[in-house]
Order: structure tokens, then sequence, then C-alpha cells
């Protein structure tokens, strides 16, 4: 036959959707054309897909050959489309069955050798594969293990219909480890392109077997550091502790060396487990940027922590089409950002709708992509350009007109946004000596805490008390008699915005929580307002 038809699919806005890749083969002047939206990635692959079928025995067809990637109006980018171009034209000159590629999906970047090379979004086009499979079987899938049932529903649509079969997805073998993670898909990884011709020929000995997942805690190491290490801050651990509890942002204030940044690092080990959906949300947004996916990093809460002279299109998103930014890939984990004031102010200004939202959406002019942007934000700053501030030894060479324009960096509505701010002193020279004495409590037994707390506001709300709205706010964190004149007393005295006095509740309600309290008291209340007063005092 002289069409041939393979399904690939493609990277776009953090997700992979179906490509089919049309080859035709016609009568006149030889040439190769690919049309369909492709990129000058995709384009070259014409030179590297020639030299592949030649080095590898394969009879290059002197016709007229035109690859068509549908749909037209999707970009088509990365090298991922050598192989189900290579593959359509060897069913379309009849070198291999053209009915061995039925129901299957192939991807993967071309040596001149024949050799399959890694890949980029491996896992999220393994997710792709697993929800085209689920949205076109339906929900009766009488075919599908109790490990797919129930671990792709929240991640993927499932209206009734027929019953399910197991898709399968062919991919270069240093890849197809992390594909292999997604349930639903039988993952298949070949080494080069003549090893795969023979299993879709049929060989019985070059047959290829799916590719087994991990076993579970396989590749979940613990490499987060431990809060055991950090030598005193004992409010500050505290702080930290809360922040997990609810999901709160915090910022850190204080002097060089006071461990702002060792704090933050921490913040994950205290954090609860992932659960299914969250770990495979979390490694198809990871596969599907620029910084790929590794099955080490499986079940791992990301961490990114970006450079100070990063740009807004870093940071949330940008590119045309949009990719994801820093904010979506610490989604589900923690998004810290050293040194804050000496971010560009523009930039951290585009941080207040998604810490909000918990989404950012990006607009171009053809394309608009919503990314989910749920992550928790640890800040950490400098009291003064130099450092020093407020330090007892007058260590400080900052005039207070500087001081005020190195805070004024940070606008009011952004800091609205950040539920604790906690000042952190150096440590002496006497902490210091007596590591032993002054050393923190293990992450593990925080962590502990962390997670009782995180279930009692699971099975209240259902969700975070960082993501209550307003009238939740009002019918779960309420205090006592005395804790409500206490915050209303602090709201007066502060000059509090509506969206601080809410958020000072939320961080109230988590403390509770802490403690197993069904309703907050003065008490916690007050350790509420302790988290909110760093400005106050700067």
């Amino acid at each position: 036959m002289s069409l041939a038809v393979v399904r690939s699919r493609a990277p776009a806005a953090g997700r992979a959707p179906e490509v089919t890749v049309e080859v035709h083969l016609a009568n006149g002047l030889p040439s190769f054309s690919i049309v369909g939206l492709p990129d000058l990635e995709v384009r070259e692959s014409r030179e590297r897909v020639r030299a592949a079928l030649q080095n590898c025995g394969f009879d290059f067809p002197v016709r007229r050959i035109t690859v068509n990637l549908a749909p037209a109006d999707l970009p088509k980018e990365s090298g991922r489309f050598d192989l189900p171009i290579a593959l359509g034209i060897l069913a379309a000159s009849g070198q291999i069955p053209a009915e061995s590629l039925l129901h299957r999906e192939f991807a993967g970047e071309l040596s001149l050798t024949g050799a399959l090379r890694p890949m980029r979004g491996a896992f999220a086009m393994a997710c792709g594969t697993a929800r085209g499979a689920v949205a076109s079987a339906g929900a009766a899938d009488t075919g599908a293990s109790s490990e797919t049932r129930s671990a792709l529903p929240a991640l993927f649509d499932r209206p009734a219909g027929q019953p399910f079969h197991t898709p399968q997805l062919y991919l270069p073998a240093a890849s197809a480890a992390e594909a292999a993670l997604v349930p639903g898909v039988d993952v298949f990884g070949a080494a080069d392109l003549p090893s795969l011709c023979a299993h879709l020929a049929g060989s019985l000995d070059a047959r290829l077997s799916p590719v087994t997942a991990p076993a579970p805690g396989e590749h979940a190491a613990a490499t987060v550091p431990d809060m055991a290490d950090v030598i005193g801050q004992r409010a500050a651990r505290r702080a930290l502790e809360v922040a997990a509890a609810g999901g709160h942002h915090a910022l850190l204030i204080g002097p060089p060396g006071a461990g702002k940044s060792m704090l933050a690092a921490r913040l994950p080990g205290l954090l609860p487990p992932m659960t299914d959906d969250e770990a495979l949300a979390s490694a198809a947004l990871q596969s599907a940027s620029r910084i790929g996916f590794r099955p080490s990093q499986w079940r791992q809460r990301p961490f990114r922590a970006p450079h100070h002279s990063s740009s807004a299109a870093a940071l949330v998103g940008g590119r045309n089409p949009p990719q994801p930014g820093e904010i979506t890939l610490a989604h589900l984990g923690v998004l810290f950002l050293d040194e804050l004031p000496e971010f560009d102010r523009v930039v951290l200004e585009t941080l207040r709708e998604p810490l909000e939202a918990g989404r950012i959406t990006i607009s171009r002019a053809a394309w608009q992509a919503d990314f989910p942007a749920a992550c928790q934000l640890i800040a950490a700053m400098n009291p003064c350009p130099c450092g020093w501030r407020g330090d007892p030894g007058g260590r400080c060479r900052c005039t207070p007109e500087v001081a005020a324009r190195y805070l004024r960096k940070l606008s009011g509505p952004l800091l609205d946004r950040i539920d604790i701010q906690l000042e952190i002193p150096a440590l002496t020279a006497a902490e210091l000596a007596a590591r032993a004495a002054t050393a923190g409590e293990a992450s593990a037994a925080i962590a502990q805490r962390v997670s009782a707390a995180r279930e009692r506001q699971l099975a209240r709300q259902g969700k975070t008390n960082r993501e209550l709205d307003g009238r939740e706010v009002d019918d779960v964190c309420r205090p006592d008699a005395s804790g409500e004149a206490l915050l209303r007393e602090a709201g007066e005295r502060f000059g509090w915005s509506a969206r601080a006095y809410y958020r000072v509740l939320k961080v109230t309600r988590t403390v509770a929580d802490l403690a197993g309290a069904a309703m907050p008291s003065a008490a916690q209340v007050a350790e509420a307002i302790q988290y909110r007063r760093a400005f106050g005092s700067l």
C-alpha cells in the first residue's frame, strides 16, 4: 500500500495530545515533504530518517513522500516524530506489515545509525496514552486492573463506554522506565529501529516484552535534608511545621547565616507523602517540561529554587506555544525564592494571582494554556541591603532611607498573600558551640504531626486550610470568644487588610489542628498573630 498511518503524541502545554502521522508515497519527482505545522527540529527529521533507513539496510523509496502530522493546527516540536515517520515509510512501502501499527503509539528520536536516542516527555506521553485509551473505552473497563481503576479516575475523565483494552506504547529503551510508572499502559522499549521492526514483523527471536515498572519505594530515596541539622531557631522550626501542616506560604526574614535557606530546604521532608494522583500529576508536568522527569524523582515533592535573575516567563511560564514556569514545576511541592527583594518587582507581581488561585493562565495570540500552580511558596530575605539591620553589635551600614527603599521592593498585595512572615535572629556563638544541645527535632517526628493535622483538615473540609475561601473560613476557623476579641484587637492595631485578617484565621485553624483542638483558643490566635508581625518590627 502507498499510505500508512502511525499514532504518536506531541508535547503541548504540559499535556500530550494525540498526533496522527500519515505517510503517503506517490509517483512523480522524488521529494520528501513534512506538513502539519512542524518546527525546525521536525523538518530536520527528513535527513535523520533517510540516513537511518539506509544505514539499517532498509530501502528508502525513491518516490514523492508526503508526511502529514495531524491535527494541522497543533505545533509539532522535538525529534520524537523520527520513529513514527520512519515506520510510516516502511509500512507504506511494504517493508513491514501495516496492520502491526494499529492500536499502538510510537515516539523516539533516531540517530543516523538507526539507534533510538532518549527522549524528553516519555512520562507525559504515557499519561496521554492512558487518558486517550480510557476516554475511548469508557468507565466499564472490565479488563482494567484494580491498580488502573484506583490510580486513573482523578487524573483522567472516564465516561461510560466499552470494555477497556490496555494500550501499547513504544519508546526508546532509555526512556521506557519512566513511562512504565504510569498504570494502564504496556510500555515497550526498543534499542534501535531494526529490532523494533523485527518485533512488529512477528519475529519470535526479536520479540519485545513490556517494561516492568519499578517496585514501590525503589526510587524513593530519602534525599531531603533533615530538620535535625538545624541549630537553634526553635521559633522558625515551629513556623515551618505550621506552614507544612496547613500548606501556608511563608517568608523568612533574617541576617546572613541565620539559616533561612537551610530551613527552607528541609520543608519538603515535613510534607505528607504524595498520593497516587498527586505523583502522576507532578511527574507528568516535570516530564512535559524542558527539565524532564527521572524515575528517581517518583513520589518526591518538587523543590524549585530559581535564581533571583529569573524573568517573569521563567517564573510563571511563557514562550509560544506556552511552556510551564517554575511555579508550575513546583506544583504540589515547594517554590523557594531566596533573596526575595533582589527579584525584579514586575516578576514578583506576576505571582500574586497564581498564589491565590493555584493556577496560572498563559495567553498568546493563537494559544492559551492553563497550568496548575498549587505550590507552597517559601521566601527568604535580609532585613536590609547589608543584612544586619537591628543587629545589637551595630554592624548595619544602611541608612533608614536605603533600608526603606529595599523593603518597598515588596508590594503590600504580595505580602498580603504570604500567611507566615517571621523574623529569624542570628545565631549566637554560645548556640553554635552547644550544637548537640540546640540541634532541632528530626524531620520524621515533625512529619508525623503534620500528617495528622492534614488528615484532620481533609476529613473536615476536603482541602488544606490555605485553600479555604471566605465562607468556609467563617464556618471552620472562627476561634472562641476570647480568641475572637484578641484577633479583632490585633487587626485594628496592625491595620490588617481583609485578606490578611482571613489568612491569620487560617493559620490559627492550622495551629489548632496541630494541637487537635476542635475550636481555636486565644493562645492559638496569639501564636498566629506572632507569625504576622515581622514587617511591623522592621
